[in-house]
Formats: C-alpha cells, structure tokens, sequence
C-alpha cells in the first residue's frame, strides 16, 4: 500500500485536499477526502462526493481521476512514450508517479507519506472496514466489519442509487459473485458496481454475531466429502451415489470439492 496528500500548489502548504492510496497487487485506487472537505477547493471530478456528503470516493471513480492526470492509453505514440519512459507496458500508477500527479488541468500534485502521517479521520475510517462478507437470500448481505461488528443489509434499498448494482439484484447466482474490495473499502461485483463500507455500515442493521462465531460455525457445523463418508462409514462412492439420488444435498460442489452441513449427515445416519 503506498499513501499519498494530495496538495494544490496555490494553497499553504499544510493544507491537504484528500488522500490517494494504491494498492499495488489489486492495482486499485482510492481516495479518502476529509470531513470538512470544502466541495469549491476539491477538485472537479470530486467535489460531487463531497456535495453528497461522501468523503470515500470508490475505486472505479478513483481511478477516473488518476486517468485524467496521466498519458491516456489510445495515444498515438503511447509506444514510444512509454520506451522514452524506461516503461515495458502501460502502468497508470508508474505514469502518475512519473509528474507525482500534476497535470494542465488544475494545480494539484501528490506526496509521497507514510503511515505515521495520516490524520485522526482517516484511522477512524479505517476502523470500519469490511473483514467479510456473506450473500443471504433475498439480496441481503451478512456484512463482518473491522470494529468487531457485524451487520444484515438490504442490499436492494442500498442500491436504489447506485444504478450500475441493479443487474446484481435480479438473480441470486449473479449476486452471490460479491467479493469484498481491496482493505475492506466495501463489496463489489464488478469494477463499476459496488458499495462501500461506510454504505453497508450506515445502511443496515447488527445482529448479535461476532466474526468468530462464524468461523467456529464453519469449523464444527461443514464437513467435507471424506468426513461425511467417516461419519455414514462408506466410501466416497456411496456419497455421490447418494447426491446423485437426492438424499444427500451439498451446500458446494465445485471440482474436488463437496461440502455438507454436518447436522445432515448426522440425521442421515441416524435413520
């Protein structure tokens, strides 16, 4: 993770318009605006968070802001740029760090910061971010968040403005596909659809469940293919004659891996 203060050079020197952070193996950007956040001094593209009164601006349009600043990938001698560049493919965070963000367009430009610089804001931010995340029936989530909380929203009314969610919201499979963002910054399905964690947060409702009940539930209640045929004392062949006959349900079944609730085989073997 590398951290950056985003700074004007035609205001005093402490004052910071936001924060840039990237994440180098997920490749993604996100940018973090204070709560006082002046929308006349953010920067265009931002200041709509701010006039909505969000301050974590989402990877996708994080990165449109990042594109706007750098050589865009359709130039017509991008080839030779790059090579001028010491550059072997197109990287939009080596291109930023090449002006350290400054373009025609503005007067911004980035630093460079570490961990021990940032403000009380954005630690306080990053104290509620998403550990986990299970899809429930009915496009609700079962959100586990970094504070120790965990929480049920209803994704359906979350996303009422967040047109690029609705194809998630019409079948269940395509909605399961929900992946927790990079850090935590909330859940996604695709680059362009997702919510953030202050979102989930602030849309949904806690439920008495800790991030380690669940996993004690995983550990004791799912069993896999081998421990249901110990606990039935058959083979695996006889497992999948059974799924096949309906007599069995596996609760995932991809490949080399079948899982079960361990109730179920229990009962199974009690008839």
């Amino acid at each position: 993770m590398k951290i950056f203060a985003i700074r004007d050079e035609t205001l005093p020197p402490d004052r910071v318009l936001g924060y840039l952070i990237y994440y180098e193996r997920a490749r993604a950007f996100y940018i973090e605006l204070p709560d006082d956040a002046d929308p006349w001094a953010t920067p265009l593209l931002l200041s709509s968070f701010v006039k909505r009164g969000q301050h974590s601006v989402s990877s996708y349009w994080s990165r449109l802001w990042v594109q706007q600043r750098i050589i865009p990938q359709d130039r017509q001698n991008i080839g030779q740029v790059l090579k001028e560049n010491g550059l072997k493919e197109y990287d939009e965070f080596q291109l930023l760090m090449l002006t350290m963000g400054r373009c025609a367009q503005d007067d911004c430009f980035l630093e460079k910061i570490g961990t021990d610089k940032l403000p009380a804001f954005l630690l306080d931010r990053w104290a509620v971010k998403v550990e986990d995340v299970v899809p429930l029936r009915g496009f609700r989530l079962l959100v586990f968040f970094r504070n120790g909380e965990v929480r049920i929203a209803d994704v359906r009314s979350i996303a009422a403005t967040h047109e690029e969610c609705r194809p998630y919201l019409t079948l269940e499979d395509r909605f399961n596909t929900v992946e927790v963002q990079p850090d935590g910054y909330g859940v996604m399905w695709s680059e362009s659809a997702m919510l953030s964690d202050s979102e989930l947060y602030g849309n949904s409702e806690r439920v008495p469940l800790s991030l380690e009940d669940f996993v004690g539930f995983v550990r004791r209640r799912i069993v896999n293919a081998g421990e249901a045929a110990g606990i039935l004392d058959c083979s695996r062949q006889n497992i999948d004659d059974l799924i096949r006959r309906g007599k069995l349900h596996p609760i995932r079944q991809d490949g080399k891996n079948t899982l079960f609730l361990r109730n179920e085989i229990v009962q199974r073997k009690q008839k």
